[in-house]
């Protein structure tokens, strides 16, 4: 969570789906990213079926915050015909974004929760889907035992060159950009259109809902905060900052994979 997914949703649902959709009549620009791309963690309520899937069209896209070790067999399986794309992000952004998501979804009669509170419990791996490096370790040491079926992305390296990621993604979905439509301007065209500054200016994305339930939504701009890399300098202590870093350094040694920074000596 907080990893940048509603950004790579759109941007995966416009790559795929831009023979089909015409910029000016898109379904994002009535949907919203969580809208075109059902997330299956919530299905699990049977007053929401997953059935209503048989609308959409194939291949068809879905996401997901569980970790790649609780995933059933029949879609992690290497001979399954399911392919993932994974994000992840510099875990001292990531809390700030989780701690501020927090805030706006805690019902109001509740007292807020401090951000000390949400850093405390992050890095002692109490979060909704799990330990964040264990997360994360879990896809990329997946990603490298099956390349073809899991693309891994990091959020900073999307924000440095999205058109790139495109590219990869298009690759990667069995519909890569011909040089015809790269000529076109197609690869800027679906950058553009998927950015944090555009998504973000749709009304759609100011006053719209996400369905998860029959009796449960939540609201579009919660989704949307700032988009930045580095934010968490605006909420992080020295100290905070070196006990993420070291935590980082340590969870991830061995395993060729960085994320933020490294601790200093």
């Amino acid at each position: 969570m907080k990893t940048g997914t509603t950004w790579l949703k759109a941007l995966m649902f416009t790559t795929l789906n831009r023979f089909r959709f015409d910029f000016s009549d898109h379904p994002l620009l009535r949907n919203g990213p969580h809208g075109c791309f059902p997330v299956v963690d919530v299905y699990q309520s049977t007053s929401y079926p997953i059935g209503d899937s048989e609308d959409l069209s194939f291949p068809r896209l879905f996401g997901s915050h569980f970790a790649h070790n609780v995933l059933p067999a029949s879609i992690t399986d290497p001979s399954s015909g399911c392919k993932f794309v994974y994000v992840c992000r510099d875990p001292k952004d990531v809390v700030v974004s989780m701690w501020h998501f927090i805030l706006k979804l805690r019902p109001k009669e509740l007292p807020p929760v401090s951000f000390d509170q949400v850093f405390k419990a992050f890095c002692e791996g109490v979060t909704e889907y799990g330990p964040y490096w264990d997360h994360v370790l879990g896809f990329w040491k997946a990603a490298h035992e099956s390349p073809d079926k899991i693309l891994f992305f990091k959020y900073e390296e999307i924000k440095s060159d999205a058109e790139a990621h495109v590219k990869k993604l298009a690759e990667f979905m069995g519909v890569p950009i011909s040089v015809q439509e790269e000529d076109n301007g197609m690869v800027k065209k679906i950058a553009e259109f998927c950015s944090f500054e555009h998504l973000t200016s749709l009304e759609i994305n100011k006053t719209g809902f996400q369905k998860i339930s029959s009796e449960y939504g939540i609201p579009n701009h919660v989704f949307f905060r700032r988009g930045e890399v580095g934010d968490w300098k605006s909420h992080l202590t020295k100290e905070m900052k070196e006990q993420i870093d070291r935590i980082t350094h340590d969870k991830l040694k061995g395993s060729g994979l960085t994320i933020g920074a490294t601790p200093e000596s």
